[in-house]
């Protein structure tokens, strides 16, 4: 494989379009990292479980319901990379509100994450770029698997 190819870049069909300029995901040598994923849908401004005024204030959310709309999103990209969710490695996870959300969305990860377990690191942030409460930046493995 040429340096060229240690550096891939992959674009999910499925996952939401980024927000900025930047790939889904980058493949270098055995690693796929993940640009940050959010509950968006593709195609759409709708964010699972966020309901909004007509200022684009967000009225209520559901951490739940973004969470696992997140995770689909990074299972979307993962695949469409030639990576799969059993490969993840590590998992950042910024929220917005640790206080009310983390009970939630620990259980809904304990579901997702049951069979895999990559490291993770949970941090609160004051804020998103889109009005979303949750994003994740993620690492898993691609290709042969290194030997050590």
């Amino acid at each position: 494989m040429t340096s060229e190819n240690h550096r891939e870049r992959f674009d999910s069909n499925k996952a939401p379009e980024p927000v900025g300029l930047y790939p889904h995901a980058r493949r270098v040598g055995n690693l796929l990292f993940l640009s940050g994923v959010g509950p968006r849908q593709r195609g759409s401004k709708d964010i699972p479980g966020v309901t909004l005024d007509d200022a684009g204030n967000i009225v209520d959310y559901d951490i739940a319901t973004q969470c696992r709309s997140v995770f689909d999103n990074v299972r979307w990209i993962l695949e469409e990379s030639g990576s799969s969710w059993d490969r993840l490695v590590d998992v950042q996870v910024f929220l917005t509100n640790m206080k009310d959300d983390f009970k939630a969305y620990n259980e809904v990860y304990a579901d997702y994450f049951k069979d895999v377990q990559p490291c993770r690191t949970t941090v609160e942030i004051n804020a998103l770029p889109t009005p979303i409460a949750i994003e994740l930046k993620c690492i898993a493995t691609i290709g042969d698997e290194y030997t050590y």
